[in-house]
């Protein structure tokens, strides 16, 4: 449910609100609106719902990363000399306002979007929302925090190296780091311009979805944007197969995080993932090369230069970082993306061999105190399995897998090929046991309606499934349609049209455009995929045929299951 109560006006519900976040540590926040705006906002989203208008965020609050451009509100990047008013609302933000959704503020950060612990801020180091004396990561430490307090119902960060994905570990929440281009990132300030994206917090994973189906899409204002290719599986198979790190690879982790981490892998197995150990090696040098390697200067480009001219106020760790970065010479730069290549063709070999990954988030999740006395050898610890991932082009969704006593929050992430994103949504919520909410509509899957053999159960259903089809719902037809018998090595129905019709039953697939095409290719005559209308009135693709009159008609049956059971006797 919605933080915003409809039972309440919205004075009164923007007033409990803000309770909750006066209640919560107020390193949270780096800008908060006005409680009057806020409150006006949400009456005019009721107003527009209560006029008729769709909207599907109506009713949510949100906060957005301080490197997202709110329009009238500062962007600071964590920095206050930096801070300045954008005259225009990034993309990303815009279109969940358009959907209905209500800002409420501008969260903290570890300072120009560089660093993993949330502690490298001006404005007050940020704990997890579920121990006071350990972090709640970075950079997008406000966001996670905020929706581990449940003060809003999503936040949106950013994340280049695991920004999006080790808050989510730390405060209990999901993180959901989509395949890079996905989201917009005009009005977004860079850290990494090639490998970052904007990210999502939410308690669930069907609503991290929901937000990333409305948010996505391209934009013409941001070069870096694209679109879903046209084989994108459409859900993740029902006996999926995962690859884990070797034991070689999972050293940074302690005895109980071992443990932790074996219990995650349990879990996996026993929701039907088939699991594999792999060669975890070029990943994690792949990793290194984020800060270690050329590719580092692209932090020099995106701020260096303001923090060479603005040293008061500068986080020294940040600091630190761009003064190397300015100093990378073009050839370490080639040298870094030519080694990156090769550790990603490497790595690609391992993966495509797979539905997905599943890894630790981090492997560790420090106090405070220790951050102090180690802050960069700390974050490069809690990048340990993060900082790959957009280097590789890949997606991810990260969860909570237990708290380990005396050692903080543990976490563990399914990470999947680039636009597979849907994929590592759905092993997630089976990981969590939850509902994984409405399939992604961005990713540009075609819907076709089955009605014999390719039903769940029936001999050809794993046809769809390897196609990386979809189950959407049970359907029936609109009352103007006939079932007839086509006999063969594996019988199948045919559905026609007739003005002495009746209501079918079957099943609605989603397909992508590919899988389309390869399902019809596997189609005999006089079968064939044509349009088929519904009882709800929408008209989609499915089963149909061009009839000769030697079909036995067994319309008055019931359906195929029905045809089956009577057949079978």
């Amino acid at each position: 449910m919605p933080v915003l109560s409809s039972h309440l006006a919205p004075v009164a519900a923007v007033a409990r609100l803000f309770d909750a976040i006066r209640s919560a540590p107020a390193e949270i926040w780096i800008t908060l609106r006005d409680e009057q705006d806020v409150a006006a906002d949400v009456a005019d989203v009721r107003r527009r719902t209560e006029a008729g208008e769709t909207l599907p965020l109506a009713g949510y609050v949100f906060a957005a990363k301080d490197n997202i451009d709110v329009a009238g509100l500062p962007t600071t990047a964590a920095h206050p000399a930096f801070s300045h008013i954008p005259e225009r609302t990034a993309t990303v933000v815009q279109r969940l306002l358009d959907a209905g959704a209500v800002l409420v503020g501008k969260t903290n950060m570890d300072q120009f979007a560089t660093g993993l612990v949330g502690a490298r801020s001006p404005y007050g180091a940020v704990s997890s929302a579920h121990d006071a004396d350990r972090v709640s990561g970075g950079s997008s430490s406000g966001s996670g925090a905020a929706t581990g307090w449940r003060i809003v119902d999503f936040a949106l960060g950013t994340d280049t190296a695991g920004s999006g994905r080790v808050p989510g570990a730390y405060n209990r929440v999901v993180g959901l780091k989509p395949t890079l281009g996905l989201l917009p990132l005009d009005g977004v300030l860079p850290a990494s311009p090639s490998y970052d994206t904007v990210s999502i917090f939410a308690p669930d994973v069907a609503l991290a979805t929901k937000v990333l189906d409305i948010a996505a899409g391209v934009s013409d204002l941001d070069p870096h944007s694209r679109s879903c290719p046209a084989d994108v599986p459409q859900a993740a198979p029902v006996r999926p197969r995962v690859a884990i790190p070797d034991d070689a690879s999972l050293v940074s982790l302690s005895p109980a995080m071992r443990e932790a981490f074996a219990g995650a892998v349990r879990r996996a197995e026993e929701f039907g993932a088939e699991v594999q150990t792999i060669d975890f090696a070029p990943f994690l040098e792949a990793a290194q090369l984020l800060y270690d390697g050329g590719l580092v200067a692209e932090r020099g480009w995106s701020f260096g230069a303001f923090l060479a001219a603005h040293p008061e106020g500068a986080d020294p760790s940040v600091a630190t970082i761009a003064a190397g970065a300015m100093a990378v010479d073009g050839v370490s730069v080639i040298d870094a993306q030519q080694t990156l290549l090769a550790l990603t063709a490497e790595a690609r070999r391992r993966i495509d061999a797979v539905d997905a990954l599943l890894i630790p988030t981090a492997p560790i999740h420090p106090r405070h105190d220790e951050l102090a006395a180690d802050p960069l050898g700390v974050n490069r610890t809690v990048g340990t399995f993060t900082n790959f991932v957009n280097l590789m082009d890949l997606a991810a969704v990260a969860v909570h897998a237990e708290t380990v006593p005396g050692e903080g929050e543990f976490g563990v992430s399914f990470v999947t090929p680039a636009f597979h994103d849907q994929v590592a949504a759905d092993l997630a919520a089976r990981f969590c046991a939850e509902d994984p909410g409405e399939p992604l509509a961005f990713s540009g899957g075609v819907d076709v309606a089955v009605f014999g053999a390719h039903l769940r159960g029936e001999p050809l259903n794993g046809q769809l499934q390897a196609l990386g089809a979809r189950f959407v719902r049970d359907v029936v037809t609109a009352p103007t349609f006939r079932m007839l018998l086509v006999e063969g090595e594996v019988d199948r129905p045919a559905v026609i049209r007739s003005a002495d019709g009746a209501e079918l039953p079957g099943e609605l697939w989603r397909l992508s455009p590919l899988a389309v095409a390869q399902l019809l290719g596997t189609i005999a005559p006089p079968l064939a995929l044509g349009h088929i209308e519904l009882s709800d009135g929408s008209v989609v693709l499915g089963f149909t045929a061009s009839v000769v009159g030697e079909e036995r008609d067994i319309t008055d049956l019931g359906g195929w299951r029905a045809y089956r059971a009577v057949a079978s006797v």
